[in-house]
């Protein structure tokens, strides 16, 4: 059975299943999800607990051993089944749907996978578990989101701040959720609860934000210059591989000319986002970026792509002054502007 984030506690209150699934990127609430699965685990006796780890070389056969192996105490057991890859391979997606299949009621099991593919998500595996367990995924806190979410866990310590506080804050922890958890409990622990002013939250609050290369993009579709700036000097400041940051960028911009010039054609932008694989989030921001960015722009920004590319390589760039990241930033400052 599917349920949603939020629903734990009140699942958890009513007693506990034999299998739970947690599927997430986000470190910290897969840990805090976990968490009270455990917690409740030791208040029901389950007092031995055994962790697995799916490495190279693992051998399927522990998971199932640990399944059939009774307590050398008589008590009720814990297994962790950590699978950090999320992919199980050939044994393992027989391991567990004949697991899923077999659970041992003194054995509670839990699961832990980072976010699948879609492709993976399709596996026999998957629909076995999913079939058997409480299956919790958990989505990732995008930027757009990240107010809101600090917000709420301030209010969750009897502390408040007005929105600008709460984007000076997401400003500093993006990427970074547990960092930003840290940084909320720091502000916990050095003022009372009640409103907090700016001043406070800005000399309490460090820079620790970790920036995504592919997240750059969504800065630049979504016309936020701010935000790109901070973005470029965050990965280059952290040693990020600039081919790599254009490559994205390049692609970006390739795929907006794409839909740009077949909206000329008169094709509807629907068809040509199925066409191109562009769903979801992405697909939200491209619209309003179509909008707002002219084809001779986009034009103009693949030739200038190119010439970045040859500053990359070390060849002489005359359209540009400066260094390649400073070539690179007026790259994408064209699009987002």
């Amino acid at each position: 059975m599917q349920l949603r984030p939020e629903a734990l506690d009140g699942h958890l209150a009513k007693g506990l299943a034999p299998l739970y699934v947690i599927t997430s990127d986000e470190h910290l609430l897969a840990l805090e999800a976990a968490d009270k699965i455990r917690s409740k685990a030791r208040s029901e006796g389950y007092s031995e607990r055994d962790v697995l780890t799916v490495e190279r070389n693992f051998k399927w056969g522990e998971l199932l051993a640990a399944n059939q192996a009774m307590s050398l105490f008589g008590d009720r057991k814990l297994i962790e089944l950590r699978i950090p890859g999320g992919k199980p391979g050939k044994d393992g997606s027989a391991a567990l749907q004949h697991y899923a299949k077999d659970l041992n009621p003194d054995t509670l099991t839990l699961i832990t996978l980072p976010k699948l593919d879609w492709q993976t998500a399709k596996a026999a595996w998957v629909a076995g578990l999913q079939q058997a367990a409480v299956y919790i995924e958990i989505p990732n806190v995008e930027r757009a989101q990240l107010p809101g979410w600090i917000g709420m866990r301030l209010q969750n310590q009897g502390q408040g701040a007005d929105r600008h506080s709460l984007d000076f804050i997401a400003d500093r922890v993006e990427g970074n959720l547990l960092a930003a958890h840290q940084e909320i409990q720091k502000l916990g622990l050095l003022y009372e609860p009640g409103k907090l002013g700016f001043e406070q939250v800005q000399d309490a609050v460090l820079n620790v934000a970790r920036y995504d290369v592919f997240k750059l993009s969504e800065a630049m579709l979504a016309g936020d210059p701010a935000r790109l700036v901070r973005m470029l000097e965050g990965l280059k400041g952290e040693g990020e591989a600039l081919p790599l940051v254009l490559w994205a960028v390049s692609e970006e911009i390739r795929t907006l000319l794409k839909l740009k010039s077949g909206m000329a054609q008169g094709r509807p932008l629907g068809a040509l986002m199925k066409e191109y694989r562009i769903w979801g989030p992405r697909e939200r921001m491209m619209e309003p970026a179509l909008r707002r960015i002219s084809l001779p722009t986009l034009e103009a920004a693949m030739q200038q792509a190119a010439q970045v590319d040859r500053m990359v390589k070390g060849l002489r760039a005359k359209q540009f002054a400066g260094d390649a990241w400073d070539a690179m930033l007026q790259l994408a400052l064209r699009v987002a502007s």
